[in-house]
């Protein structure tokens, strides 16, 4: 039998482990958000640090799998986001679209995250982290479709929307997805949109969302309730802005 000390040993083993990825992953993130992709380096890490480099590498085999762990970390906070805003109050309609505000939100306070997730996409750096980890990101990605996926069924549910034969609430709920994600990335990485007559893209987002969600005649519909307030004041509920802080 496993001894209470060698149980306390190990216990505590994990806790210093966990502590050290953590740190590590603290100071990719701010090597990140200062200089970018490139400014992540491994070296650099273990100096901060204090260690050798090959400690480093005894949690995280490379920089990719940095990335990941943190992409990790960004869609563990948007399941917290995202299941806050699903158990809001109001119609399903109005709780999709606080699931809308949600996702804005976590732009607005967690922009290296929102960062670091457009990187990990690339199959430059997709292919060199660990099965194990992409594992974890699928679920993730899996368990953020279902909360939004059980919203558009509620709404079936009570009568609010009624889908064509062909199309399923996981159709719906991509359509949302793809458009909300394309038009944030969009969003934060071109400075023309102004020169191309889009002045207020996050404006014109709602506008959009809002014609696919009238156009399943999902009620209420956008003409019948007041969807940019609602996002406004769960915002204000549910994702208070963060302090700013200190240097």
């Amino acid at each position: 039998m496993v001894t209470e000390s060698r149980r306390e040993t190990e216990s505590r083993r994990e806790r210093e482990i966990r502590q050290r990825e953590s740190q590590i992953l603290d100071i990719a993130r701010g090597q990140i958000l200062t200089a970018g992709y490139l400014g992540l380096n491994m070296d650099r890490i273990a100096a901060e640090m204090e260690y050798s480099k090959g400690t480093i590498y005894q949690h995280f085999r490379n920089k990719e799998e940095i990335l990941l762990a943190l992409a990790n970390d960004a869609q563990q906070q948007r399941i917290r986001m995202f299941q806050a805003a699903a158990d809001s109050s109001g119609r399903p309609r109005e709780r999709l679209c606080a699931i809308g505000a949600a996702a804005e939100a976590f732009l607005e306070q967690y922009p290296h995250f929102f960062m670091v997730e457009q990187l990990v996409r690339s199959v430059s750096i997709w292919e060199k982290t660990s099965p194990e980890r992409r594992k974890l990101m699928r679920n993730c990605e899996q368990r953020c479709m279902a909360i939004v996926v059980s919203i558009v069924r509620d709404g079936i549910s009570v009568g609010d929307l009624a889908l064509p034969p062909e199309v399923t609430p996981e159709d719906v709920v991509f359509g949302c997805w793809s458009m909300n994600w394309g038009g944030m990335i969009i969003a934060t990485t071109s400075d023309s949109l102004a020169d191309i007559g889009i002045a207020h893209p996050g404006l014109a987002l709602h506008h959009n969302m809002s014609a696919l969600l009238d156009g399943y005649h999902w009620r209420p519909l956008s003409t019948e309730h007041d969807y940019a307030a609602h996002v406004q004041r769960v915002k204000q509920e549910l994702f208070p802005a963060l302090e700013p802080q200190a240097n």
